[in-house]
């Protein structure tokens, strides 16, 4: 019998009670093991050259060195799969946003210490966080010049065309590539990123400073608009519907799908159902399968589809999944998107049943 080696883990935080509930719930995998639990940056430092672990879980605000100045000196000295431990404030989503723009893989909130079930349910993601972190890859971070604008026509600009992105590990930095290159007047863009209550606000915001489209979390009932890129806040499934010769947002609390919520299935198929052969879709890097089935319904409602290859994603999962069930017109690299998208646009002509 083969043994399969266990993930080293090591536990970086200033609260000793942390420290220990976190290698409590990773510990209890029987897939990973915490080889070590650090106070502070300095003494994780040390702990990284003896113990060699796989993935390090990082507590945002520490004395001494905070989180991101350690995270921006690992990842420039020795980068490695980090996975961000944020508290549920305003300010620690944004820190964490930010902490993926430097290179932590993905982040995850502190768990509520005084409720049995919340623990065992935090437990599970926790896990799932770090097995997918294990899986990461480093793709060349050196920054490439943006695309030039391109002239689309007015026929991509009409609100009967809708882009709709499904992403979740990896697919914060994966989202920015493509929306800041994007032009201002395109057609409106639909995203759901896997992403907890809370962050996906701060995410909207950051992504609209940098972008020249115009970017905020979705809200039920509102009209989609050119221009215009809507993320799926974190306690709610997003939806499109049609209204004569409109597009309109949805949210549901509906239960989770593959142990999601907001899925990129759900989504997808709404865009399946409502905008068919005047939709694109867009299945970038995450851990899972997410989007998959989803993606195979735009298909085959004649929508045309894309997944992120799998050189430039961090985890390889959703498209792969993806393009192994046939639901992809083409692969292409994360830096290729934008001018594939504005190119597919400028070919589909007037969107059907719009003016």
């Amino acid at each position: 019998m083969t043994l399969h080696k266990k993930i080293r883990v090591l536990v970086v935080d200033d609260s000793a009670l942390m420290r220990r509930v976190l290698t409590d719930l990773i510990g209890a995998e029987g897939d990973m093991e915490v080889v070590g639990a650090a106070r502070d940056p300095y003494v994780a430092r040390e702990m990284i050259r003896s113990l060699n672990p796989d993935v390090i879980t990082l507590d945002v605000e520490m004395p001494r060195m905070d989180g991101l100045k350690f995270l921006e000196n690992l990842m420039r000295l020795r980068p490695m799969p980090v996975l961000m431990v944020s508290t549920l404030t305003e300010k620690g989503s944004e820190t964490s946003i930010r902490a993926l723009e430097l290179g932590a893989v993905d982040f995850i909130t502190k768990p509520k210490l005084d409720v049995a079930r919340t623990m065992s349910e935090y437990g599970e993601v926790i896990a799932d966080k770090i097995r997918a972190a294990a899986q990461a890859r480093f793709p060349e971070r050196a920054p490439r010049p943006l695309l030039p604008l391109a002239t689309i026509g007015d026929s991509a600009i009409s609100t009967g065309r809708l882009i709709s992105i499904g992403a979740s590990t990896g697919g914060t930095e994966a989202i920015r590539k493509i929306l800041v290159t994007l032009p201002p007047d395109g057609p409106g863009i639909l995203i759901t990123q896997h992403m907890p209550e809370g962050f996906t606000k701060s995410f909207a915001a950051r992504l609209d400073t940098l972008s020249r489209m115009r970017v905020k979390e979705a809200e039920d009932g509102e009209r989609v608009l050119p221009g215009h890129a809507y993320i799926a806040p974190g306690h709610s499934h997003l939806l499109v519907q049609r209204s004569g010769a409109r597009y309109l947002v949805r949210l549901s609390q509906s239960e989770p799908v593959n142990r999601h919520r907001p899925s990129v299935d759900v989504l997808f198929r709404s865009v399946a159902e409502h905008a068919g052969a005047n939709a694109i879709g867009v299945i970038l890097t995450g851990m899972g399968k997410d989007g998959a089935q989803g993606m195979l319904d735009m298909h085959l409602a004649g929508a045309y589809t894309l997944a992120q290859d799998e050189a430039s994603c961090v985890v390889f999962g959703m498209p792969k999944e993806a393009i192994a069930i046939g639901a992809v017109d083409e692969v292409a690299s994360i830096e290729d998107m934008p001018a594939l998208l504005l190119k597919q646009l400028a070919a589909m002509g007037p969107a059907e049943g719009h003016a």
